[in-house]
């Protein structure tokens, strides 16, 4: 599927966010209980096209944008750090019905979903976290520099696309089908875009993860990581199996931080036997 085909199956609803009324696009296909994917920087929902769709046959599956990526709000003058995405999925969970439900968060997604299960035990069940952001595991530098307005304001819209590229080329553990690259580039293709992208990594604050006590979560939780991550190394997921107590650790190999596009096939099969052995 690619990122067009992807865009015109989206949804938009408006949620509240620190009085903020933004607006949110995401997937919803299926039935019965409710699986909500969650991506990070600097992705969309489209990372999840290869995994998220086929558990709609026995699942309800619901993949939004976070605000400031994708085709939810960019426009300036809101927060998009984990904290106000936290909020943002209490706002959609609420506004779709979704409670209870299984969280899925990868990268700064799974910092929103530490942090929402955290918070919202009752919500949910079950948590599954891949190469997610945590205790102060992050944000890496190429992300600090992002979010630094002398940084953008020097940059063009090609410049930044450019610099993208890169990342989602080099730091895939196999080299990455053109459907994946221009997916995850098209929402970057204005100045507006690129400014909000340089808000989205302003906003990534360590403090948002470092407050959380893992041992509070409650969930049954399969931490389903790419064993090869350069940025959110495997480490960090045998400290989270340590610290929460219904935790257990699935490294997959040959798979990177983007373990769902090196292994879909792995990380599904993984992640739909987690699911139906809930």
């Amino acid at each position: 599927m690619d990122y067009e085909t992807w865009a015109d199956e989206q949804e938009t609803t408006t949620v509240s966010v620190d009085e903020h009324d933004l607006e949110v696009a995401y997937y919803d296909d299926g039935d019965g209980e409710p699986i909500l994917f969650c991506h990070g920087i600097p992705t969309s929902s489209f990372l999840w096209r290869d995994v998220a769709p086929p558990l709609s046959d026995e699942y309800r599956v619901i993949v939004p944008d976070m605000v400031g990526y994708g085709n939810s709000a960019m426009h300036d003058g809101f927060d998009r750090s984990i904290r106000a995405q936290e909020a943002m999925i209490d706002g959609l969970v609420d506004e779709l019905d979704l409670e209870p439900l299984s969280f899925v968060g990868h990268d700064l997604g799974g910092g929103v979903g530490l942090r929402y299960a955290a918070h919202e035990p009752d919500a949910v069940e079950n948590l599954v976290l891949s190469n997610a952001v945590c205790y102060d595991s992050w944000p890496i530098e190429t992300i600090l520099d992002l979010g630094l307005p002398a940084t953008i304001d020097e940059m063009s819209v090609d410049d930044a696309r450019e610099m993208l590229e890169g990342v989602f080329r080099e730091t895939r553990y196999d080299d990455p089908s053109e459907e994946f690259v221009d997916g995850m580039l098209d929402p970057w293709d204005s100045e507006a875009a690129i400014v909000s992208l340089s808000r989205n990594a302003i906003g990534t604050n360590t403090s948002h993860t470092t407050e959380i006590d893992p041992s509070e979560i409650s969930a049954r939780t399969l931490l389903l990581w790419g064993a090869e991550d350069e940025f959110q190394p495997i480490e960090y997921a045998e400290r989270l199996e340590e610290d929460v107590s219904d935790a257990e650790l699935v490294g997959l190999d040959e798979a990177s931080h983007w373990v769902m596009a090196d292994r879909p096939d792995a990380y599904g099969d993984r992640l739909r036997e987690f699911l139906d052995g809930a």
